[in-house]
């Protein structure tokens, strides 16, 4: 395991940035479709002086160049077609019915 924390500590300038938010769940939600996916996926903090740059800052999620087309493309078609709560609702009405 040390093995792969050193290898995504050498490349982390070789990264590319595929998605930026200021939440943090958002950040791991994408990470985490990422990686579901097969692609290893970085979240990076953007830190910026607040009494320079108020409200200034967030975190990107990078990949390496060559998934980054791949990730974009996830990341777009998870946006257009989120996953539906539908499941709970159906059981909902099934038991009040």
């Amino acid at each position: 395991m040390s093995a792969e924390t050193d290898d995504r500590t050498q490349s982390h300038d070789e990264l590319v940035e595929v998605f930026d938010t200021k939440e943090e769940s958002e950040a791991m939600v994408v990470r985490g479709l990422l990686e579901s996916a097969g692609i290893d996926a970085m979240i990076t903090a953007l830190d910026a002086p607040q009494d320079i740059l108020p409200g200034v800052g967030g975190l990107i999620v990078r990949v390496s160049p060559e998934r980054a087309e791949e990730a974009r493309s996830l990341i777009e078609e998870y946006r257009n077609n989120p996953p539906a709560d539908d499941d709970e609702s159906e059981l909902t009405d099934d038991s009040a019915a």
